[in-house]
Order: structure tokens, then sequence, then C-alpha cells
């Protein structure tokens, strides 16, 4: 993704992810990639501090 570029969501990104590893699978890459961001991500994209699960 481009520097400053809008994040194309979440569906999007699973979606992507499903392509190479299948569609449950994704689902748990791309919670776990989330989870991971850093603050100053989830300061500029607050909808990943809404990820929940196992850390």
């Amino acid at each position: 993704m481009a520097k400053g570029a809008a994040h194309p969501g979440f569906k999007a990104v699973q979606n992507k992810i499903a392509k190479k590893y299948g569609q449950k699978k994704a689902g748990a890459i791309l919670a776990s990639a989330t989870r991971k961001a850093s603050s100053k991500a989830k300061a500029k994209n607050p909808n990943l501090k809404k990820v929940k699960g196992k850390k």
C-alpha cells in the first residue's frame, strides 16, 4: 500500500490473503497482524483497535 493511501478495508485485505491461504486462515492471519500493529498505525486507523482476540 502506498504511503498515505487509505486502508482498502478488512474484507478486501482478507480476500486478498485468502487467495493464497484460504478464507478461514486469512481471517486469522489478518487479525494477528492487526493486533501487532504499531500504536502510530492504530492512531491513524482507529478500526485497528476493534480487533479482539488472543495476543
